[in-house]
């Protein structure tokens, strides 16, 4: 019996968003090619594990989140999948350019578009609306 492609991206997806709600970095990374391609919104590109490993400590330093409504949907190929959530959070730590962080809490609608290669996330390409992120933790 052979594995369906699309099923595969899908769960190695739903497991990558299960694990950032458990806070469970290494399983995160664990599912990331060791290449991957981080495509962070309205950012540059980050490349390998060990920036990806930075940009979460940085993250997790400044923003405490959880991803609901996860719909995940893959191409027949299981090379290509996008996900769509919406990021429920509280801004913890002022970051450099954006307004300061008093422990706002946020809403925010997101998405995501996933390379997959051998079974393993090999870029990840996030998007949201940055203005409307700032109007909610200005407000």
């Amino acid at each position: 019996m052979t594995a369906d492609p699309r099923a595969a991206a899908e769960a190695v997806v739903r497991a990558y968003y299960e694990a950032f709600n458990a806070g469970d970095r290494a399983a995160m990374c664990a599912l990331l090619a060791e290449d991957l391609a981080h495509d962070v919104n309205q950012g540059g590109r980050r490349t390998g594990l060990a920036a990806f490993r930075a940009f979460m400590a940085q993250m997790d330093a400044a923003y405490e989140e959880r991803l609901e409504e996860v719909v995940v949907m893959a191409d027949a190929s299981g090379t290509r999948a996008a996900a769509e959530f919406v990021v429920a959070g509280r801004y913890l730590r002022t970051e450099p350019g954006l307004p300061a962080a008093r422990g706002q809490a946020y809403r925010l609608p997101a998405g995501a578009f996933l390379a997959i290669r051998d079974g393993r996330i090999a870029r990840i390409t996030t998007y949201y609306n940055l203005q409307d992120w700032i109007r909610q933790v200005s407000a």
